[in-house]
This record gives C-alpha cells, structure tokens and sequence, in this order.
C-alpha cells in the first residue's frame, strides 16, 4: 500500500492544536512538506518545530484568521506565488461555530459560520485547483461533523453548516474527479479536544449538573466506550490524503467509534 508524501506539500488549516495539529503531525510523518495555517503566530512556531524532517522535509507556516477569508486566500495565494509550490493537499478544518439551539441562532451566527467554514473552503479550495490539475495529484479533505448523518442536539448553527459543507465537497468531487482530484469529509465523534471540553462545559451548565456527568451520558452512546484521540482522526485524514485513496471520493467517512446511528 503506498501512503507516502514525500514531495508532496500539504496545507493544513487550523494546525496549532486537535485534530489539525494531529493531521499535520501525520502528514509530515509520511513525508509531505507542511504548511501551517492558523491565526495564533506563537504556537504556529511551536507546532513547526514538531514536525517531522527525517525525509528531508521543508516545512513552514501561515498566519491568517478564518473569519477574514479573503485574507485567507490572500495570504496562501501569495505564498504560492512567492515559493512557486505546488500544495497538492488541503485539510480544511477550523474551529465550530458556539452551540445552542436553533430556535435562537441570529443571522450573524450563520453568516459566521458560513464565512469560517463554507467560503474560505470555497476561496482556499480555488486557489490550490489550478497546481492539483497541472500536477494531477490533488486531495482535499474536509473535517466537519458526524452531524451531517445525525444532527446533534443543541449544535444548531454548526449542524446547518457542516451539511452546507458536505454538499459543497460532493459537488466538488464530481467536477474534480478527472483531473486525479478527490475531495472527502472526515467526520470526528466525540474527539478528546478543546472543542470537546467546551461543549460538555456549556451543557453541564446548562443542565445544571457536573461535567463528569455529561461525559458519562455521552460516554454511553459510544460503541467503545470512550472518547476519541487527535490522532485516530488524522490517521483517516493521512490515508485520505495518499496514493492508496486514489479512488475514493466524495465521501463521509465517520472516525466516531461506532457512535453515528446512519449507516
């Protein structure tokens, strides 16, 4: 099975902390040439110095903030035009949009989201197409949510915009397909990460009871009976992105421990 990088360069959004810091971990394990992507320049240079360089790797970062997403491609755009790389890879993943129930989601809170998610996706995905077409060798891989099969009580902005983000990469994978483009979603469970920790926080509060209770509760509707970890998640993320995945596209594929209902 062939799963090595080497020569290949991967964006990785949201890449100082979780699932994103994990899959670019991975990615460099492989072989790719990494480039960082997140908004906080401090831990973007902690999290370079992370990555692995025995194969000879070059890696490097970007600081630009996901509700600013013409910036965003900006600053990539720029990168490319300076280096003259070709980044066959993009992991979109940014930070979900806070919860709450969708009886009482203001506009702005799905034009957030929407800004976060969907359009720098859209905007990041464009700039890479014409070096994945020129190179044909493109993947992109999105991590959104097992609420694009089952919505997720009390996420209401995020469950509307992971679906939003699920139809925009199938339809992608159909026009890209032929130029050796694949396009996939990555689905985390109940992932041992910042994101996690807030969530059982704010339902704790909510329900007025502990937060060991509210991981008991969830805990219970794992098959596995626990939390996943960053890496389970880019270990999917890393295969996705390598040769042997070649024919998969225009998946959802949950990393969830058996938790998601639908098939």
């Amino acid at each position: 099975m062939n799963l090595q990088l080497t020569h290949k360069n991967a964006l990785v959004c949201g890449s100082t902390q979780g699932i994103g810091k994990a899959a670019a971990i991975e990615l460099a394990l492989l072989g790719a040439n990494v480039v960082l992507l997140a908004r906080n320049e401090t831990a973007l240079k902690t999290t370079l110095q992370e990555l692995d360089r025995s194969k000879g790797q070059t890696h490097y970062y970007l600081c630009a903030d996901f509700s600013q997403p013409q910036t965003v491609q900006q600053t990539v755009a720029q990168f490319i035009e300076t280096t003259g790389a070709t980044l066959h890879i993009l992991v979109n993943n940014t930070g979900g949009p806070p919860g709450g129930p969708i009886t009482q989601a203001t506009p702005d809170a799905f034009l957030s989201a929407y800004h976060n998610h969907l359009i720098c996706n859209q905007l990041l995905a464009q700039t890479l197409l014409p070096g994945m077409k020129q190179a044909q060798y493109g993947r992109i891989i999105n991590v959104i949510s097992t609420s694009v099969k089952t919505p997720i009580a009390g996420l209401g902005v995020s469950n509307t915009t992971r679906w939003a983000v699920a139809g925009w990469a199938k339809t992608w994978a159909n026009e890209v397909g032929q130029f050796g483009i694949t396009v996939n979603n990555v689905l985390p469970g109940f992932t041992a990460t910042q994101r996690l920790s807030s969530i059982i926080t704010n339902k704790a509060a909510g329900l007025h009871t502990t937060t060991q209770a509210v991981e008991t509760e969830m805990l219970q509707t794992i098959p596995a009976r626990r939390f996943g970890q960053a890496h389970e998640v880019a270990a999917a993320i890393a295969f996705l992105a390598s040769p042997a995945a070649a024919y998969i596209n225009g998946i959802n594929l949950p990393v969830d421990g058996g938790r998601t209902d639908a098939l």
